[in-house]
């Protein structure tokens, strides 16, 4: 119960560090592009935290 729910949502959490340290790395590389990869950010944001919902 209680701790697979724990579980899921530490892969979610886990999962969207990963997607806004991979936007902060982007960025620094290319800035020039900070807005369109902060869309995509945003999209695996929302479709990260889809999953960790279904899960609960």
């Amino acid at each position: 119960g209680a701790g697979a729910a724990t579980i899921a949502l530490a892969g979610a959490a886990i999962f969207i560090g990963n997607v806004f340290s991979a936007l902060i790395n982007s960025v620094a590389r290319n800035p020039s592009l900070a807005k369109q990869l902060f869309g995509y950010a945003i999209l695996g944001f929302a479709l990260t935290e889809a999953i960790a919902l279904f899960a609960l």
